[in-house]
């Protein structure tokens, strides 16, 4: 009896020994890359809809275990759990930069304002919606995908609009989207519109106002 519990014991330390924990991954450190006045939430399990356990500053550094399929487990502060891993970065991020891209994105386009529209165009030279986007934010540091398609999958949804927010417009709710602009604050958006080239708008036009469909904060 005495030596059935033993090897019982022994069973259980020696299973407990094997389970893998976030202590056994191998680590790389990264920072959190979001603006400053946001903040990225540590969620329980690797959904968008899990429960949230706290949330983190920009800047803030973690431990990276693993990334797959958009998220990351990792540990900051004392405190394990999973991340959007489109909010991480491999580069230390200043306090100057978390607060100033959104502002050099918008600088940047209005510097292009009576650029004329260009079907694919992602240059001076001429921008169609999504090269002024793209460009506008890679001279501040950020690197965007191609289209207003693609760009709306990334980031996260907001309702209530600041500087720098990315909107949306299709025909239709059902439609992917067709056009995206760059809110730049007092209810107007910057964009490259075919009728107007580089222009600023007020997100209430008649024309733009039933064709939005959402922001995204990048």
């Amino acid at each position: 009896m005495v030596k059935k519990i033993i090897s019982t014991l022994f069973l259980g330390i020696l299973l407990a020994t094997m389970i893998p924990t976030f202590a056994d991954a191998a680590i790389t450190i990264n920072y959190v890359d979001v603006p400053i006045d946001d903040s990225l939430n540590i969620r329980k399990s690797p959904k968008a809809t899990a429960a949230i356990i706290t949330n983190l500053e920009a800047g803030t550094e973690v431990n990276v275990y693993s990334k797959t399929k958009g998220w990351a487990k990792i540990s900051a502060n004392g405190i394990e759990g999973y991340v959007n891993s489109s909010y991480l970065s491999s580069e230390k991020i200043s306090p100057a930069s978390i607060s100033s891209y959104k502002v050099k994105a918008i600088s940047v386009a209005k510097q292009y304002l009576g650029t004329r529209y260009r079907w694919g165009g992602i240059t001076p030279k001429g921008f169609d919606c999504s090269g002024l986007v793209k460009y506008s934010y890679a001279k501040a540091g950020k690197t965007l995908p191609r289209t207003a398609a693609a760009m709306y999958k990334k980031g996260s949804s907001v309702n209530t609009l600041k500087a720098g927010d990315l909107m949306f417009f299709a025909p239709n709710r059902a439609s992917k989207p067709t056009h995206v602009s760059i809110y730049i604050g007092g209810g107007q958006m910057i964009q490259s519109a075919t009728s107007k080239g580089v222009s600023i708008a007020s997100i209430s036009n008649s024309y733009w106002k039933p064709k939005y469909i959402g922001a995204k904060r990048i």
